[in-house]
């Protein structure tokens, strides 16, 4: 019952004042599946793509994290050809940072970020990591060309 109530909040405010750049919306009628977008930032080889996620909300939100992946590829050293995402808050402690005081808002924002801000020294994808760190130039093309090709509308 709490952890219904407090998806309907969540969002309600998630509707009515989005994080900028991001949008989410319950898949079908189903509240504990959830669809997101975001959008490239602007100066990132993501500009002006558009990526959609899918959320599924766990029995124990929020005792739980949501587990969060890209549908739309993307070509970044955090996240993965299946759309998995490498980020602290999406894991319970002690590897990971969530808490229940976080929401599906700060997680979004928090990917939105880690898209314009890799972590190179904690890689899901080696190869990726390394272009990143030893040839920014061409982890940007490439970067650049699967935005293009996947995520242009």
């Amino acid at each position: 019952m709490q952890r219904a109530s407090r998806l309907k909040r969540e969002l309600s405010i998630l509707t009515t004042e989005p994080p900028p750049g991001i949008t989410c919306w319950q898949n079908e009628d189903q509240l504990d599946d959830l669809r997101a977008q975001i959008l490239g930032a602007a100066d990132t080889p993501y500009e002006k793509g558009i990526f959609n996620l899918e959320i599924v909300v766990p029995e124990r939100y929020p005792f739980e994290p949501p587990k969060i992946r890209f549908l739309t590829p993307i070509y970044h050293p955090n996240i993965d050809s299946a759309g998995r995402i490498c980020l602290d808050v999406l894991k319970l402690p002690p590897k990971g940072a969530w808490r229940p005081s976080l929401n599906i808002s700060t997680l979004l924002t928090s990917i939105q970020l880690l898209m314009a801000e890799p972590n190179p020294d904690d890689p899901l994808m080696a190869d990726i990591s390394s272009e990143y760190k030893y040839n920014k130039q061409l982890f940007l093309l490439n970067a650049k060309e699967w935005t293009e090709k996947y995520a242009s509308q």
